[in-house]
């Protein structure tokens, strides 16, 4: 019921905090947070030479479940997002069936609490089945316990049933997310479409594919006067459009995933299909353009996308595998290590955008933040140890990681939930 941490390098964007601190949790919340707190027979947690970060939210998460338990359970994708460090994932509606009624939102938060591990938020369509013919109840979703909405995997391909979902999320107060693609200009494509396409006599998926619609977006969240959410940002045009919007005070927020800062389409001569995502690994002009928003703060948040096959999907030829990267337990190593400890980004920026940001985007109480009366949600963060990505390790059901191999310097040291451990590096 009691736990302290001592002596940990406490970073919490919210307050602008940065200081060494101790951290005494009581029953599930932050009970007190000073510079020295004195406390026998409780639980210490030594957290000397580590962060202390308020705990990390992937915001887009695919757990597959109901429907593909073969590729991933709420069980196996919460173990995974523990030991990634995250402590709230919010898991997308492209399951079987989709999640657009409240049996099947209410049915993942039964299972989510079954497991007693991290916190999981269902994001529920915003079409029934995604199909963009008819909106979902989002009011009794909402009352099932979804906190956004999002036909990901899929777009939003009617603007008039986009348009009614922005009308009707703003008395609800939550986010529309939009997967941005138009289906006609991506047709067939398997990979961005350029001079490596050409070159490795692959079909080619457009920017102006997912650009068209985040164009669309923009302006219909304009004349709705409410928020949009853009899943995946991909392409210099689509930031473009993203920092016209702000500068005219648009309501339009993004997320970027480390695989596409990261990885480029030249890496697809290889043709390993667990480069094969959508939207596409874009080139080398785009990540730079990608990276530009991050450190100007034009990206609101960090994002996997955590998209787990199993390993005969993805054991077929390029064409026909299936779009997706397995990436709980790798993106926080990733980020720290090629961006945060070659001092790219601080950390402050680090966790705002994998905790602070996440959690104001889903209206999350009690989550990104560290402060007295707050959930005792914490990720600690080792800065100096190293990691080498072995997906024969993962916690997650799937394997498809490009980044096999890999030396990472940063993981997550402990990941705390609710004042509990629910996962520790330690021995």
């Amino acid at each position: 019921m009691k736990c302290l941490i001592k002596n940990g390098r406490v970073i919490d964007p919210a307050s602008g905090t940065d200081d060494t601190l101790d951290i005494l949790i009581e029953k599930g919340k932050i009970a007190e947070i000073k510079s020295r707190i004195e406390s026998s027979n409780i639980r210490t947690i030594d957290a000397s030479r580590l962060v202390v970060a308020p705990g990390l939210i992937d915001m887009h998460t695919h757990l597959r479940e109901p429907g593909r338990e073969d590729k991933e359970t709420i069980l196996t994708g919460s173990r995974a997002a523990a030991k990634g460090g995250f402590t709230s994932i919010a898991c997308m509606p492209n399951t079987y069936p989709v999640n657009d009624n409240a049996g099947v939102t209410r049915y993942i938060l039964t299972e989510a609490r079954k497991t007693n591990l991290v916190n999981v938020f269902p994001i529920a369509a915003v079409s029934k089945n995604s199909e963009s013919r008819e909106l979902t109840d989002m009011a009794d979703l909402v009352r099932a316990g979804a906190v956004a909405f999002s036909d990901d995997g899929l777009p939003v391909a009617d603007s008039q049933i986009m348009r009614r979902a922005l009308e009707y999320s703003k008395p609800l107060n939550k986010l529309i997310i939009d997967h941005c693609e138009d289906m006609s200009l991506s047709a067939n494509g398997v990979m961005h479409e350029g001079f490596y396409s050409t070159l490795f006599g692959l079909n080619g998926i457009p920017s102006s594919s997912e650009e068209v619609l985040v164009a669309r977006d923009i302006i219909l969240a304009e004349k709705a006067e409410t928020s949009v959410h853009i899943a995946h940002i991909s392409t210099k045009g689509s930031v473009y459009l993203l920092r016209r919007a702000r500068e005219k005070g648009i309501r339009v927020s993004a997320e970027v995933t480390p695989h596409h800062l990261l990885l480029d389409d030249s890496l697809l001569e290889t043709y390993n299909t667990n480069l094969k995502v959508k939207p596409p690994l874009r080139n080398k002009e785009d990540m730079a353009a990608l990276l530009e928003a991050v450190k100007e703060g034009l990206i609101d948040a960090f994002a996997t996308d955590h998209a787990p096959h199993t390993p005969d999907e993805k054991n077929v030829e390029f064409d026909n595998a299936p779009f997706g990267i397995n990436g709980l337990e790798t993106a926080v190593s990733l980020l720290l290590d090629k961006f945060v400890t070659k001092n790219i980004l601080s950390l402050e920026d680090f966790i705002r955008m994998f905790s602070t940001n996440p959690a104001r985007l889903l209206r999350l109480e009690g989550k990104g933040e560290i402060k007295k009366g707050a959930d005792a949600d914490l990720t600690l963060l080792n800065l100096r140890k190293e990691i080498l990505v072995d997906p024969n390790k993962f916690e997650s059901k799937s394997r498809n990681t490009p980044f096999t191999g890999w030396k990472l310097k940063g993981r997550p040291e402990m990941t705390i939930v609710g004042g509990r451990i629910v996962y520790s590096a330690r021995p």
